[in-house]
C-alpha cells in the first residue's frame, strides 16, 4: 500500500511541474499586456508613456514646499498623506497665527502630526 502512495505522489508532482512553463507562459505580464516567456525575462523593458508619466510625477513629488508661501494645492499635491481639507487648514492656520518660524510648529495645525511631519520632513522648508 505504500508503494501506491509513493507512485500517486510522485506522478502528481511530475504532471504539475510539467504544466509549469506552460502556466507562465499563459499569465499576462501587468506592464506589456502580453503574453511572457521564459526567454523573454533576460530582455530589457522600455518605457511605456505610463511609466515615464508616473516618473515625472515621481519628480514634481520632491519638489520643496515653502510652508510659509505654498497655496493649499501646492500642499496636497506636494506632501504625503495631506489632501485638500488638511492643506486648507495649513493655510488657514498660517493666515491667522502668522508665518511659521519652524518646520515643528506645524503640528500645532489640526490634523497634523509628528509622523506626517516625519514622513515629508524632506519636502518642507520655510
Amino acid at each position: 500500500m505504500k508503494k501506491l502512495g509513493i507512485r500517486s505522489l510522485s506522478l502528481a508532482l511530475a504532471l504539475g511541474l510539467c504544466s509549469l512553463p506552460v502556466m507562465l507562459q499563459a499569465a499576462p505580464n501587468a506592464d506589456t499586456k502580453a503574453p511572457v516567456s521564459l526567454s523573454d525575462s533576460n530582455k530589457k523593458v522600455e518605457k511605456t508613456p505610463q511609466s515615464a508619466q508616473a516618473t515625472e510625477q515621481s519628480q514634481t513629488v520632491e519638489k520643496p514646499v515653502n510652508i510659509n508661501t505654498a497655496t493649499a494645492e501646492e500642499f496636497a499635491q506636494g506632501l504625503s498623506g495631506v489632501g485638500l481639507k488638511k492643506a486648507e487648514a495649513i493655510v488657514t492656520y498660517r493666515e491667522e497665527f502668522g508665518p511659521f518660524t519652524d518646520i515643528e510648529q506645524l503640528q500645532e495645525v489640526p490634523g497634523i502630526g509628528p509622523s506626517l511631519i516625519e514622513r515629508n520632513m524632506s519636502r518642507l522648508k520655510l
